[in-house]
Parts: C-alpha cells; sequence; structure tokens
C-alpha cells in the first residue's frame, strides 16, 4: 500500500523522517518495500496561464496559444490538447525544459508556426498512466512558479508499505497512522470528521435479506451536485500518490474515503436506482453487468447489492454499471456498508476480479465506521461539486454485528514465549496504545482488542502486540537450552545437491514454477486425469494443482521463447500433486525440457552436431543423472504411449520393473497448439526411485578378459534391453561388459528384421578364461537367443 508521508501527517504527529519511519513500520511487522519521491526527475516546467488560443491556420486539431508566466514577454505555444483554452492555467515546459523519459523541450515549428515550449500533460510530467489533455490547475495558481514547488513534488516521499493478509485494519492511511501512534508513543491529531446533518429527512429505503452478510449498510442521499466539476488538485496529487487515477469528483471522493479510512464507499445514480435497495444473495439465472463492462452470473453464495429491477452491484467487491454515475448525474445515493469477510472472501477470485474494495472486505473493515465514512465524503464533495445531503441513515442488524470478546493474557506466559519479563507497565502502555481496553487482574491482564482488530483472538495474539511494540529490540540473544543436531541423511537417499547439479552439469538450468496451474493447458497434456482444484485461486488460470511438473515448465520454455531463446534447457525440483479416489498423494519429483539446438552454436561445433535435441539426446541426461544410484542397470526404458507425448518417441522408465518416470517428445499436436518453435522433449522421474545402491567391496580380477563379437538378426521390435537382458541371463555371472557397435538395416536380411553386434566381454575372478569356455559361454547365448527371440546369427 502506498502512503504519502504528508497524508500521514495530518493524522499523526511523525517524529521520524520518511526512512526512519519505514525501518520502524517494518520492526512493528510493516515491511517498507519502497521508498520513492513523489514524482519522476524533471526541470524547467512552471505555472502559466493561457492568454488566448486560436485555431492553427494549417492544422483544425492545433491550436496556437497565447501564454504568460506572469513575468516578460509572452510566449507563443502550439498545443493540440482539446481542453487548451482562453483563461486556463497550466503547466509550461519551457526551452530547455528536461521531461521524463529523456525528453528535452526545444523551440520548434509545428506547420509553419513557431512554439517556444510545450503544455504539458499529467502523463508527460510523469504524474499519470494517462491523460486526455494538459494539466489544469486551480485559477490561483501562482504564475511562474516552478510546478514541482508548487505541487511539493520535492519535499514529498510516498511510503510503499506491505500490510501482512491479517492487518486489514492497516490498509488505510487512518490504520497506519494508528500503528505510528502506538510505536511513537503519540495521539491521532485529526483531521476532525463532525457528524453530518443532513438538511432534510429524506430517506431511500434499505431493506437487509441477508443480515449475516451485510449486518450494517450507510446510505445517505445528495441532490443538486455538479459532476462534471473539476476535482481540485491537491486531492488529485494526494490520489496519484496513493496509486489511484481520479475519474470525476463523486468517484474521486469516494476513493479518498477508502484511502483515507479504509472503508470503501460506492456512489449510485439515484434517478437510475428504482423503489429501494435489497441486500440478498444471488438468485438462479440472474446477470449483472459491472462496471467494467463485464457481464457475470452470480452464483447463489454471492451477495448482491439490488433494487426493484434487479441487481445493482456484487457487494463488496464492484458496482454495477446500470446505476453508475456519470457527468451527467445531479443525484447521487451513498452507501457505506460493512460486509462480513467470510461472505466476501474468494468471490471475486473466482470472476477473476480483484478491487481495493474486495481486499478491504475480505481482511474485514471497522463495523462501527460507516456513518463516519459518509460524513467524510459530504464534507470533502460540497466544496467541489456543490449538492445539499439529506440525513444518514443506518440499517443494520445489531444481533449479526461483530463483536470483540476479551482475551486474557498471562504474564508467566508472555514472559516464558519472549524470553523475558516485560515490565506490566509496559504491557498495559502497548496495548492501551493500540486502541485495546485492558484490565490487570490475577496474573496478568484482560484486554477487548478495538472493533476493528479482527486477528487479536487468542493469548498469542496478544503475545505478538507486545512483542513488536514494547520488546523486540530488547529481546536478548541467548543459547539454546540443548544442542541441535541434524539428522544424518540415510545412506539409500541420494543428497538433493548431487542431483541438481548432476543435471546443471549437463548444461540444464533449475526452473522454479507455481504448484497450482492452468486447468485447461494440464487436460490437454493429461486428459481425464483427476485434479485438486484449488477453492480460492489466485487467478483463473492457476486454480488447479499440478499432477505434473510439466505445465509449469512448459510455460517457462514458451516465456524464454518468447524472448529470443533459441536453445531451452530446464529442470525443475518439486511436489505433483495425485489425486486417486479422492485422496491427494504428494510425490517428490524431478522434470526436466530440452528445446532447441543439441549443443550451443560455436566455431568449433560441426554442423551436424547442432541439430535439435531429440529422444535420445534427454534420454542420454536421465542415464547420467540414474548413474548417481550406482545402480544403472536397474532402470530399464519401455516404449509406451502417453497422451502428451508423441508416439514411438516416449517411453516409461522402470525400476526393478517399477514405474517411476516418463520421457518423450512432445506431441506433435500440442507442439502446434502451443506455439513451440522447437519440438521439446521432456523427463519425469520419481524421487524415490533414486535410492542408492549401497557400496559393498568387490575383488578386482587378477585375470585377463576375453571379447567375442556376435552378430544378431531379430525382429524391428526387438529393443536392446531385451535382447542385453537374455544375453546377460545366459552368461551367468561372467559376463563384465556388453557393447553395442553395429546396427544394421538394409541389403541381405528380411523385411521388419535388423542387426545388431554385440561385443561380449568375459572374465572370471578366480582363474583364465580357456577358449572352450568362452565358446560354451557363446553357444549357450546364441541358443538361448534362437529360443526365445527367433534370432539368427548373421556371419
Amino acid at each position: 500500500m502506498k502512503v504519502p508521508y504528508s497524508w500521514l501527517g495530518e493524522w499523526v504527529k511523525v517524529p521520524w523522517k520518511a526512512q526512519e519511519l519505514g525501518a520502524r513500520l517494518t520492526m512493528a511487522g510493516f515491511e517498507l518495500e519502497g521508498l520513492e519521491s513523489a514524482a519522476p526527475p524533471f526541470t524547467g516546467v512552471v505555472v502559466a496561464e493561457i492568454l488566448s488560443a486560436a485555431r492553427h491556420p494549417q492544422a483544425d486539431k492545433l491550436q496556437v496559444c497565447t501564454v504568460t508566466t506572469g513575468g516578460g514577454p509572452t510566449l507563443q505555444i502550439v498545443c493540440g490538447a482539446p481542453n487548451a483554452r482562453a483563461g486556463l492555467r497550466s503547466a509550461l515546459a519551457l526551452v530547455g525544459a528536461q521531461l521524463p523519459g529523456d525528453l528535452k523541450i526545444g523551440a520548434a515549428k509545428l506547420r509553419g508556426v513557431e512554439s517556444q515550449g510545450m503544455l504539458a500533460s499529467a502523463r508527460e510530467l510523469g504524474l499519470a498512466e494517462s491523460s486526455s489533455g494538459i494539466l489544469e490547475l486551480p485559477a490561483d495558481a501562482p504564475l511562474g512558479k516552478p510546478l514541482r514547488e508548487y505541487l511539493g513534488l520535492d519535499e514529498e516521499e510516498v511510503l510503499d508499505v506491505n500490510v501482512t493478509p491479517n492487518r486489514g485494519d492497516a490498509m488505510s492511511i487512518l490504520g497506519v497512522a494508528r500503528e505510528v501512534a502506538a510505536i511513537a508513543g503519540t495521539k491521532l491529531t485529526g483531521p476532525k470528521i463532525a457528524r453530518a446533518r443532513g438538511t432534510r429527512a429524506e430517506r431511500f429505503p434499505v431493506r437487509l435479506e441477508a443480515p449475516a452478510g451485510c449486518p450494517r449498510f450507510a446510505g445517505c442521499i445528495l441532490r443538486g451536485i455538479n459532476n462534471r466539476a473539476v476535482t481540485p488538485v491537491w486531492m488529485i496529487e494526494r490520489l496519484r500518490r496513493a496509486g489511484v487515477r481520479s475519474i470525476s469528483p463523486v468517484v474521486d471522493v469516494t476513493n479518498y474515503v477508502m484511502l483515507e479510512l479504509g472503508q470503501p464507499m460506492h456512489a449510485y445514480d439515484l434517478a437510475k436506482l428504482e423503489q429501494g435497495i435489497r441486500v440478498r444473495f444471488a438468485r438462479a439465472g440472474e446477470e449483472l453487468t459491472l462496471l467494467d463492462g463485464k457481464t457475470i452470473k452470480p452464483d447463489p453464495d454471492m451477495l448482491l447489492i439490488t433494487d426493484g429491477e434487479g441487481p445493482v452491484g456484487l457487494a463488496g467487491i464492484m458496482g454495477g454499471l446500470r446505476t453508475a454515475v456519470s457527468p451527467q448525474t445531479t443525484d447521487v445515493f451513498f452507501e457505506s456498508a460493512y460486509f462480513a469477510p467470510e461472505t466476501v472472501q474468494g468471490r471475486g477470485r473466482r470472476l477473476g476480479l480483484l478491487t481495493d474494495a474486495s481486499q478491504r472486505f475480505e481482511r474485514g473493515v471497522d463495523p462501527t465506521q460507516q456513518e463516519r465514512a459518509i460524513g467524510r465524503a459530504i464534507t470533502l464533495l460540497e466544496p467541489i461539486a456543490g449538492g445539499t445531503a439529506a440525513s444518514i441513515v443506518v440499517t443494520e442488524n445489531a444481533r449479526h454485528k461483530p463483536k470483540r470478546a476479551a482475551v486474557k493474557l498471562r504474564a508467566a506466559q508472555l514472559e516464558r514465549i519472549l524470553g523475558l519479563k516485560v515490565p506490566a507497565a509496559r504491557v498495559t502502555k502497548a496495548l492501551t496504545g493500540l486502541g485495546m481496553t485492558v484490565s490487570a487482574n490475577a496474573g496478568g491482564w484482560k484486554a477487548t482488542p478495538p472493533a476493528y482488530r479482527f486477528d487479536i483472538a487468542i493469548e498469542a495474539d496478544l503475545i505478538e502486540e507486545v512483542a513488536r511494540l514494547a520488546t523486540w529490540e530488547k529481546i536478548p540473544e541467548t543459547d539454546a537450552l540443548a544442542p541441535l543436531r541434524f539428522r544424518r541423511l540415510p545412506e539409500e537417499q541420494p543428497a538433493e545437491r548431487a542431483v541438481l547439479e548432476a543435471l546443471a552439469a549437463r548444461g540444464y538450468e533449475e526452473a522454479v514454477t507455481y504448484a497450482f496451474v492452468a486447468p485447461a493447458l494440464q487436460q490437454k497434456l493429461f486428459p481425464g486425469r483427476a485434479a485438486l482444484a484449488l477453492s480460492n485461486p489466485i487467478a483463473s488460470d492457476m486454480s488447479v494443482m499440478r499432477v505434473s511438473l510439466w505445465p509449469g515448465l512448459i510455460r517457462a520454455a514458451l516465456e524464454n521463447q518468447h524472448r529470443q531463446q533459441d536453445r531451452i534447457r530446464l529442470f525443475e525440483h518439486g511436489t505433483r500433486f495425485e489425486v486417486d479416489h479422492g485422496t491427494t498423494h504428494e510425490i517428490e519429483t524431478i522434470a526436466g525440457l530440452a528445446s532447441g539446438a543439441r549443443l550451443p552454436e560455436q566455431w568449433g561445433v560441426p554442423k551436424e552436431a547442432r541439430a535439435d535435441a531429440d529422444f535420445y539426446d534427454v534420454k542420454a541426461d536421465v542415464a547420467a543423472l540414474l548413474a548417481g544410484t550406482a545402480a544403472s542397470e536397474s532402470f530399464t526404458f519401455q516404449a509406451q504411449e502417453l497422451a502428451a507425448l508423441y508416439p514411438g518417441r516416449s517411453a516409461r522408465v522402470l525400476r526393478r520393473g517399477t514405474p517411476v518416470g516418463w520421457i518423450g517428445e512432445l506431441h506433435p499436436a500440442l507442439v502446434k497448439a502451443l506455439d513451440f518453435t522447437y519440438a521439446p522433449v521432456l523427463f519425469e522421474l520419481d524421487m524415490a526411485a533414486f535410492a542408492v545402491k549401497r557400496a559393498t567391496f568387490e575383488e578386482i580380477s587378477r585375470f585377463p578378459q576375453v571379447r567375442r563379437d556376435l552378430a544378431v538378426v531379430v525382429d524391428e521390435a526387438v529393443a536392446l534391453s531385451t535382447l542385453a537382458e537374455r544375453v546377460t541371463l545366459s552368461t551367468s555371472s561372467l559376463l563384465r561388459g556388453l557393447r553395442v557397435f553395429d546396427v544394421y538395416r538394409g541389403p541381405g536380411l528380411e523385411p521388419g528384421r535388423k542387426s545388431i553386434a554385440l561385443g561380449l566381454i568375459f572374465q572370471d575372478i578366480s582363474r583364465t578364461l580357456t577358449d572352450a569356455d568362452v565358446d560354451r559361454l557363446m553357444a549357450s547365448v546364441v541358443a538361448d537367443l534362437r529360443e526365445s527371440l527367433n534370432a539368427r546369427i548373421r556371419e
């Protein structure tokens, strides 16, 4: 949340400069994420007045303006802004001025007419993201005064404070001021908000049909306003510095009150409301078009604001378009309500909406200040847009209003948790400084939190408050009462670092992606597979838990591809979530993706080595990874199909016959649908598969090895792993190595058959093998292959 330093100073006397204030707020639990000036640097911009504005002789959309800065000769400025007019005071960038974006202003001719500077817009000065014309200043703005000085841009610093989710009460200037007052031991100083007294008894009927969701609703009618009026610069600037753009007087005032008091408000065009307000839950088939133009069909658990014609707002989230205020609006109805947090939580995200109002209502707003907020809005709006207000009418259901219960705090427990004894006076001062009602009792205190502190419910909450305001820096450093020892890593469990470094050594880079992914992408990869859906997703494309690490890696690869990366190697170590008969299993997994050239481009690498990585390249990476188990022979790759992978270019990874992962090229249909330039090859393995074979002593043979070569013709469907398995079984323990040195397909072989040339290496531990010994072994191999694989020996 952005907190302008001067705005905060209106509510509490701040004894520290902005940097020190940020440090103290951080120590109190509100991290300072940034400290910035009120505007980007610019020079040479002064307050000026347009004396006359005539149409450009050569361009219908340009005007030739005569401008004065209050002293010296007048200046001729060519301007294309539609709001440039005689009598308007605006910002003039003189010749030589330096604007944000390294824009330097010089004298120029526009369509043959000389321009001696530029009348600047808020966007050009870095004061707004967009603007429809030049900056409009009040009629009493002093001519010739530097704009930075007039707007106080150099004197103001803006704190960007991270308010934790449990502290909805601090999401306002008032809330931060309360914290500053408690830290500094001072009192809030203002501004005073008097109770608004209407000039009429007029009221708009309100009925609470869902009092548990909305137990309090304050409303007030204002008639005769001018919503075409210009919001004063001081308010526009404060809103801008707090991160909100100016829209119209009515909307600006409601936003101002929300930022200042933490109470979201809404303004309806009274002429568009029918028969009164009813607060109720949505009904089947209802539709609502919101202020952003989006039409929704609210679920039955969503609270609506309705009138005689139907829904006019999604309670606590966003108002409806049908009753929105416009420049033509003259009569408005102000709404300031309390919506229970559980009624708002998750509803906006379900619809893909995240608004300033929903953020506050989800965390909890003060249930006692609805009338005060409307009073503040009336006080601010009347000097800007005029109008007269009726009495503020509060409709409430006392039974459902939240009540703060007293919480006990034991002195002994406070000392035990913090590790030091806190004086009773300091405890009382800390809690009362936070607005709590505190009374001492036997062995401790009893504290009743104020209505706006939804986060104070148990003793631990009070201990935290005392600690952060009274004792953080006073807690002594002491040695632990018992030595801390790490448990030894089981011998069969590989060190995580070793596994990750093995992939890094082969050119892969580690990625960290979200565990929640887009359901559409996950269903494309794994159609029909059940996934755990989030009840409160942060976004619609992150609404289910991943059943594989591939969706995250694929999105990361696409992001890299969009940034002109043509060779991508990524891996991730994380958890996937498998749903089996309603039970969710968390499985530690490692996965990887390779796309693009086999080797990086380099003058010494031959062209054929720069071909795109394929199944066998990634299989080699996986094999190197599995070698760390010291049991590579226990792993096999079995040709199988998976919906996400290219048939014929995919395989199941097994360890001693148990599936432990997948490897394969992404399916061509998915490559096209996802717009990959190069087809990625993926792998995924369960970390449990990396159990390391315990090291045992093996004697090295002192006797020579014997090699025999054998060319075997087998069916095309016979895998090398099957062939190697049969050879190993036939040779008992005397086979020390098996090498494939040739594969042949072509003339001389039957269709559908292939010739595989094997190098068999034999060795005994106790004696030298004779030719007769090796001949018997070779005969056994040949006989087994003929019988089991229909093989023949190629001469």
